[in-house]
């Protein structure tokens, strides 16, 4: 009769554990979410429209900065042109404030890299840039370009 006793022991035991219920977490507040679904993620209303407007805020606070090393970048390779410089030392340049990471175009020419910023051009090497120009008719090469998507 004991062994009777212990397997129905047993079988109540993993009865009780299979539905013991899971307590999610807030992701914004991080307090226990004790009511509705099992797979909630937030609390309340509040939580989750401050949830996704940090989400929403952190992306833009990610372009902007980009954005502006960009306007950086610009900033400096024009100065250059405007001086008459066209080769210039990257380490001189990273010392200005220049990024060479950030670009808005880059294309691989046979053995070079040519890179832009907006609408002026270079060719980066590990340790220097060369032939800094600004594109020539890049106004008439962007409206053909949106001519030939409609």
């Amino acid at each position: 009769m004991k062994f009777a006793y212990y397997i129905y022991k047993k079988y109540r035991m993993d009865y009780e554990k299979k539905y013991v219920r899971h307590t999610p977490m807030c992701l914004e507040c991080g307090s226990r979410i004790r009511y509705g679904r099992t797979d909630k993620k937030f609390c309340c209303d509040e939580c989750k429209t401050s949830y996704h407007n940090n989400q929403a805020r952190a992306g833009r606070t990610f372009r902007n900065k980009v954005i502006a090393i960009i306007n950086r970048n610009y900033e400096i390779l024009n100065e250059l042109i405007r001086s008459g410089v066209t080769s210039a030392d990257l380490m001189d340049l990273t010392a200005a404030g220049f990024t060479p990471g950030i670009v808005t175009s880059y294309r691989r020419y046979g053995k070079h890299d040519e890179f832009t910023c907006y609408d002026i051009k270079y060719v980066m090497t590990k340790t220097r840039l060369f032939s800094i120009m600004k594109i020539q008719n890049l106004s008439v090469n962007l409206r053909a370009g949106m001519e030939t998507e409609d």
